[in-house]
Order: structure tokens, then sequence, then C-alpha cells
């Protein structure tokens, strides 16, 4: 009798190491998946809510290092027009693009003045 209580144990362990055991389904069926099911399914339901959440987190990184590349790209080129811009504005610049043009233009020989109230 006692021979057939032990060969009853090991039995059960070779039943669990079984790969058709687990791929079956028969792992399902043991005493300790019965009595933590809801456990179970609560932290399976948490892995897929972690999992959902970084994958929207990284979704989200890529946007803001891509939108920050193209405000970069969007500053320097507001610097280059800008500067371009000043030195087209100068004095010196505006009047040698007169000549160019051929407009009958000249300078002011007088300097400009204020009025005061």
């Amino acid at each position: 009798m006692e021979e057939n209580g032990q060969h009853k144990k090991t039995r059960k362990k070779e039943k669990r190491l079984s790969p058709w055991y687990i791929l079956g389904g028969g792992v399902l069926k043991e005493d300790f998946i019965l009595r933590h099911t809801r456990m179970i399914v609560l932290l399976v339901v948490l892995a897929f809510f972690f999992i959902g959440n970084r994958y929207t987190c990284l979704q989200k990184l890529r946007e803001i290092d891509r939108l920050q590349q193209q405000l970069r790209d969007v500053r320097f080129e507001a610097l280059s027009i800008s500067s371009e811009l000043t030195g087209n504005s100068r004095q010196s610049q505006i009047e040698s693009l007169i000549e160019e043009q051929g407009i009958d233009l000249e300078g002011a020989k007088t300097p400009p003045y204020e009025l005061h109230k």
C-alpha cells in the first residue's frame, strides 16, 4: 500500500512536468490555479494595461522628438531669414539696390528733425 501512494506521487509529478499536460490545459485544473483565478486574471489585465500604456508613451515620445526637430529647423530658418533681412535693410545696401535698379533717388542732405508738442 505504501508503494501505491508513492507511485501516485511520482505519477503526479510526471504529469506536471509533461509538455502535453501544460499545453493541453490540464494545468488549469490544478488546485492552486482554481483558488487564485481572480488574482491571475487581475495580473493579466494589469499586464495588458501596462504594455498598452508603454506603447502609447513611446509613440508620444517619438512625436515629441519629431516636433522638436521640426522646431529646430524652423528656428534656424527664421534666424537665417532675419539675418538676411537685417543685412538687406542697411543703408549702404539700400543705396546699392537703388543704383542697381536705376531709380532716381538720393539720400537726404539735411538730417531729420523731431517735432515736440
